[in-house]
């Protein structure tokens, strides 16, 4: 009785075991397309903001009194327009004083010159001794020095006159006025801004992984868009420093049709290159983010670093692969699967 007993429980332990398995071994019912089907370029946007090459602060080099400033905020004015007028009065007779101490030492120049020619003369008849020769050569050679000096001294009085008078570096858009006539003004003291509204560019700050993608654009898949206008741009650089701040990087992009006003606010629009994987499709294993792949008659989970919970992700598959689209919630690694 007890054999039997035991034979019975055993045949029982079996048969579960064998329907255990059985069921185990069921592959579980899914769906799945291939990558190039499920495949988006997602639309990426960037803060962005126009800035000029030249955003100049024109200041006094010289101290004089401001007589005039015959431009006004919002003027365009071209390259050597007048911007501003200083008193020229003191410095036009500091130059007057250094021409005339010039010319005096040009006049005694020229006399030591001819006394030098005399000496030699007289030296060659040995009616001088030869250290009244060598006088007369050391004063010429001393008086040279002085007048050369004198000159710098001269040129140095003009430049400080030619000051007086603050001209456009470059063609450009008066932002503004900060001397007033009638004040004093100092060297260093700022008396206009201008800002150069031919050579624009566009501003961006990017995170890492924009940055990336950005660099492999086509110049034709960018543009600025502020408010309901749209520029064509083209990538110039992105700089290879990042911001220690705001974990950024800067791109500069010039316009290649019309440009935007200087200063404008918007946002530089681009398609990602890469293929990237819709959000909705992104599963989590073990603490990782990725995506479930038909392997054979098997699931496979493919681990995406760069992945983050609600956005496209770029996946490195073979358009052929076949992505797990529906039954994927209760996949682990490795089970069978039966594709609808």
């Amino acid at each position: 009785m007890m054999r039997q007993l035991t034979r019975r429980s055993l045949g029982l332990a079996l048969g579960i075991a064998l329907l255990g398995r059985t069921v185990a071994a069921e592959p579980i019912a899914i769906r799945a397309q291939p990558f190039a089907a499920l495949a988006i370029y997602p639309q990426l946007t960037a803060p962005a903001t126009v800035v000029s090459d030249n955003d100049s602060r024109l200041s006094a080099e010289v101290s004089a009194r401001i007589i005039d400033i015959p431009v006004q905020v919002g003027d365009r004015v071209e390259e050597g327009a007048l911007l501003l007028r200083l008193e020229r009065q003191d410095l036009a007779l500091q130059l007057t004083r250094a021409q005339a101490a010039q010319a005096a030492l040009a006049a005694r120049v020229d006399l030591a010159r001819y006394e030098l020619n005399r000496a030699r003369s007289l030296s060659s008849k040995e009616v001088i001794s030869e250290q009244t020769l060598k006088q007369r050569e050391a004063d010429l050679a001393t008086l040279l020095a002085e007048h050369q000096g004198q000159q710098a001294a001269t040129a140095q009085a003009q430049r400080a006159l030619d000051k007086t008078e603050l001209r456009a570096p470059f063609a450009a858009i008066v932002t503004e006025r900060l001397g007033q006539t009638g004040e004093l003004a100092n060297p260093g003291t700022p008396l206009l801004r201008l800002v150069d509204a031919a050579h624009m560019e566009v501003s961006v700050q990017l995170q890492a992984a924009q940055a990336a993608t950005l660099d492999s654009i086509k110049p034709q898949g960018l543009r600025f868009v502020s408010g309901d206008q749209s520029y064509p741009v083209q990538l110039r650089v992105i700089t290879p420093a990042m911001d220690s701040r705001s974990r950024t990087r800067e791109a500069r992009l010039r316009f290649t049709g019309p440009s935007a006003l200087p200063g404008s606010a918007g946002q530089l629009h681009w398609r990602q290159p890469a293929a990237s994987l819709p959000a909705e499709l992104i599963s989590q294993r073990q603490g990782k983010l990725g995506v479930f792949t038909v392997q054979g008659q098997q699931a496979r989970f493919v681990a995406l670093p760069q992945a983050e919970v609600g956005r496209p992700v770029i996946a490195r598959l073979t358009p052929e692969t076949l992505v797990i689209t529906d039954g994927r919630f209760r996949l682990r690694d490795g089970d069978a699967v039966r594709v609808k």
